[in-house]
């Protein structure tokens, strides 16, 4: 059976070859009415064009790529699958690349591999949007990127979250719930987002006259073995704390791991939250308390500006930066229920 062509769709839409490939490469400038007679034309005939051809005539590759190194597989498997969604609607690849943040030639490795593969634009995420001298560098190299940001870093465009603010919500439900003994472990001190977590923990105990105590506040590093080291020494001091926060899923799953080891019943004698609401909150028992964190909706949103970016053919050099800011929500289950 003979695969359909592009002059098939013009024919059929009753339009010239370039109007479909301006369709198809999602150019602007076409008007409404020529736009969906040639959507209409290409649903009609199950039309897919062929992507290195498709490439070839627009001069990219229709690839994008994700930029990450983060040691939370939750986060990055949910991350990932909004970026992927967003490809998969506006038939673009999509590239992955681990890289260190301490890597001492992170810039250059980013930018060969960019290069390299003949990415079009690359959305990043944290830690490595934190590193300021790497953002300048996809700006000066006219690489376009959208970045997955706590602060929103350098002048491409961010999505994010108020991060003090969910941890100051968070930490108040825990008090409102009784608590006064409340421990908190902290994100990965590359992670920018790690300290803003944290500062929302003090301003809520602040604010209550609640005393900060030091043997609270363990350092964690956004993994689970770094979450039951923290949640073993706060377990073995004298007045043990009534309530954990831990700054993310994976640790606040460790905390409720290492109570089940010592028959501490979650959440009757402890009570333990989360940050991000990954698949993992829903998987453990008790349910996990947590600040949700749309991240899969972030990642989405970062790949889709990204595209359209690179769709409407700005200049990256030019680029306005933009903040998307998304809303968080803390969702309550079993872990810090009180009878």
């Amino acid at each position: 059976m003979r695969s359909v062509t592009i002059d098939d769709v013009a024919k059929k839409a009753g339009v010239s070859i370039k109007t479909v490939s301006r369709v198809v490469n999602r150019e602007p400038n076409v008007r409404a009415a020529t736009k969906e007679k040639v959507e209409l034309a290409i649903k009609e005939l199950n039309y897919r064009p062929n992507q290195s051809a498709r490439g070839l005539a627009a001069r990219r590759s229709y690839m994008i790529g994700l930029l990450y190194d983060n040691p939370s597989p939750n986060y990055l498997a949910n991350l990932q699958s909004g970026v992927l969604e967003a490809c998969h609607e506006k038939d673009y690849g999509l590239a992955l690349n681990p890289v260190s943040f301490h890597d001492p030639d992170l810039i250059d490795t980013v930018v060969h591999w960019v290069r390299q593969s003949f990415i079009d634009g690359v959305v990043v995420t944290p830690p490595l949007t934190d590193s300021v001298p790497l953002l300048n560098a996809l700006h000066a190299e006219n690489i376009p990127a959208v970045v997955i940001s706590s602060r929103g870093t350098g002048d491409a465009p961010a999505a994010l979250i108020d991060e003090e603010a969910a941890a100051y919500e968070m930490t108040r439900h825990l008090i409102g719930e009784g608590h006064s003994r409340i421990a908190f472990i902290k994100g990965h001190p590359d992670h920018y987002a790690s300290g803003l977590r944290e500062k929302g923990y003090y301003r809520a105990l602040r604010e209550e006259n609640l005393a900060v105590v030091p043997d609270y506040v363990q350092q964690g590093f956004f993994d689970f073995a770094s979450g039951q080291k923290a949640a073993s020494k706060l377990f073995d001091l004298r007045d043990r704390p009534t309530a954990i926060f831990a700054s993310n899923d994976d640790m606040a799953a460790a905390v409720i791991f290492e109570a089940h080891s010592r028959k501490i019943e979650v959440p009757r004698d402890l009570a333990v939250a989360g940050f991000d609401d990954t698949p993992l909150s829903r998987q453990i028992w008790p349910g996990l308390t947590t600040v949700r964190q749309p991240i899969r909706s972030m990642g989405h949103q970062a790949a889709d500006v990204l595209i359209d970016t690179l769709s409407a053919g700005k200049d990256a050099g030019k680029e306005r930066r933009d903040l998307t800011q998304f809303d968080f929500e803390l969702k309550l289950r079993g872990s810090t229920a009180r009878a």
